[in-house]
């Protein structure tokens, strides 16, 4: 906790380099008053400050405080230490000093910037578990609901998948303590751990009297990027390449791609809504399948030894000639937006959605004493054509900047998002191929602006009621419908056209269900002015709870505007090819 806000643990970081540790000159200050402080909390200290004024970059955000400070580290650990010094002596509860130290570095980062982060000894362990595409846990994927935190799926062959979790699982006690009030996050944090460690859980199931108990010994859980493809109409391919950028993504990218021209794709969409980025050669990588060898696919500007300005080049021989529309919004970050910026600069292709988040700031792991580490920004990203990628942060609000809160994004009174008239752009008008011109500093524009699904409250609740008709659905206890009773997923990823219509029958039961559970506060008027939108929740769902994740979500993905009008808009980025093809 920084300040009395939860604490913001990014994972979209863009990292030049892994492992390696920086050698560093320690000042070593100890006055009279720092007796007896932690000796830990001060090498911590002294070394963070160290690192940073090495790096040239200690101070505050734009305008918060005066160029060239002269104060030295030795004086910022003398009066931290003496402030330690009276708060151990004085306060009223007794301090956990670890703690202090967490938050004091993590201030002094944010003061700086808002991706310079403090990760704890577990949370650079599992940055660096995601960024191995893997990490250790039992395999399931969760989601939290009004009584609790619930399996909603399983993935195949991990631990959960061995012990025999289900989708609608819901936790009710781990290691012994109750979790029925938990969130998502206190659940995940507890089941994953240590590689070989057992965890013991009780889950409450429908269709079973009393609480199940389980004890699974955690194991290498698969983190891939891509975490879906198949076919769309008329011969459009859909990847999705959303968890992030890590070492495998290249090899799931050239997989993906394989199988779909197997299947008879001619042109692709690539979706990289949601994704936070992640390692920088990954997005060098995956734009270079699209781009040819030689040309700059992002510019790294530094202002410390090693980070000079520097262009990194595709290193594509043979790239895909095929029309290509990329996604992204507010959640595209980073590795993202690099790959989606040299696509646009260079005309190869249409991007499609909502702008995305602006994070163009490259960070550097630095390992800390006794496992802990930080991420600090090192440089930053451009395009090819030179547009800055980072959205501006002077007003100094980490909440405003992570929930884009600059006036350009409300929620309207259904509680969707209403976008209200951009503010005029603050960043340099740049001319790309074609002679489009786009703006830095407000991370990638898309050249054809649709809004995604909204949620209002009554769509919100017609999602929940959703999940627990299935539930009961799959546990063969909805009258006249017992044959859909699921033992276990089939882990099939993709659904046939056809397979999962649902009969009216099955839409009036879970209509009459849902009505009928007052928690839901649903009304049959409600269902009347959302029939496509239920029926649509109601596919996803059963999809999920009989094949997959996966599979749901493609029934999701086959409703999604923004994907109809990737695919309703191949037809541009196929002039946008056959263009490049002319210039060469």
């Amino acid at each position: 906790m920084v300040n009395g806000a939860k604490k913001f643990v990014n994972p979209n970081l863009t990292v030049d380099c892994r492992h390696k540790k920086r050698q560093v000159h320690v000042v070593y200050f100890r006055p009279v008053f720092m007796k007896g402080i932690n000796k830990f909390l001060l090498a911590g200290v002294v070394l963070v400050l160290s690192g940073a004024l090495i790096g040239g970059i200690f101070g505050r955000l734009p305008g918060k405080t005066k160029s060239n400070s002269a104060v030295t580290a030795a004086e910022v650990v003398g009066d931290f230490g003496e402030a330690l010094a009276v708060v151990d002596k004085n306060y009223i509860d007794k301090v956990d000093r670890e703690q202090v130290l967490d938050s004091s570095i993590q201030s002094m980062l944010w003061s700086l910037d808002p991706h310079s982060s403090f990760f704890t000894k577990d949370e650079l362990r599992k940055l660096y578990e995601e960024q191995a595409s893997e990490f250790y846990g039992i395999g399931v994927s969760i989601l939290q609901y009004r009584d609790g935190v619930y399996v909603q799926s399983v993935i195949p062959g991990t631990p959960a998948d061995k012990a025999g979790l289900r989708f609608g699982d819901r936790f009710v006690r781990i290691e012994g303590e109750n979790a029925t009030e938990w969130t998502s996050f206190e659940v995940s944090q507890k089941v994953r751990g240590i590689r070989g460690t057992p965890v013991n859980l009780k889950v409450e199931r429908a269709g079973v009297d009393k609480p199940l108990d389980f004890k699974i010994v955690r194991d290498g859980v698969p983190y891939p990027s891509i975490r879906n493809h198949f076919m769309l109409n008329d011969g459009v391919g859909y990847v999705a390449l959303s968890g992030g950028f890590q070492e495998t993504t290249d090899a799931e990218l050239d997989s993906s791609i394989a199988d779909l021209k197997k299947q008879g794709m001619q042109s692709l969409v690539l979706d990289l809504r949601g994704n936070p980025g992640g390692l920088l050669p990954q997005a060098i990588e995956v734009t270079s399948r699209f781009i040819p060898k030689g040309e700059a696919v992002v510019t790294v500007k530094g202002r410390a030894k090693g980070f000079d300005t520097r262009e990194i080049d595709s290193v594509g021989s043979k790239v895909s000639d095929f029309p290509l529309v990329l996604l992204i919004n507010g959640g595209s970050a980073s590795a993202s937006e690099i790959v989606a910026g040299a696509i646009q600069d260079y005309g190869r292709g249409l991007v499609v959605g909502t702008e995305s988040f602006g994070k163009g700031l490259v960070q550097k792991i630095y390992p800390l004493p006794y496992g802990t580490g930080m991420t600090l920004t090192t440089a930053r990203y451009y395009t090819p054509y030179g547009r800055s990628l980072q959205r501006d942060y002077s007003s100094g609000s980490i909440y405003d900047y992570y929930t884009h809160s600059n006036g350009e994004e409300k929620q309207n009174g259904n509680g969707g998002s209403a976008v209200e008239a951009k503010p005029k752009p603050k960043g340099i008008a740049v001319k790309t191929a074609g002679d489009r011109v786009f703006y830095g500093g407000r991370g990638i524009e898309p050249d054809v602006e649709v809004q995604g699904l909204s949620l209002s409250p009554v769509r919100a609740r017609i999602n929940e009621a959703a999940f627990f008709f299935v539930r009961q659905l799959v546990a063969g206890k909805v009258k006249g419908f017992e044959q859909l009773k699921t033992e276990k997923q089939s882990f099939e990823n993709v659904v046939p056209g056809g397979k999962l219509d649902v009969p009216e029958g099955l839409y009036d039961a879970f209509v009459s269900y849902a009505v009928a559970d007052r928690e839901n506060r649903l009304s049959r008027p409600n269902f009347a002015a959302e029939t496509e939108y239920a029926r649509d929740k109601l596919r996803e769902q059963l999809a999920t709870a009989r094949y997959s994740s996966e599979a749901g979500q493609q029934m999701f993905i086959e409703q999604d505007p923004q994907v109809m009008k990737a695919v309703e808009s191949m037809p541009e980025a196929r002039k946008l090819v056959e263009t490049i093809m002319v210039r060469k």
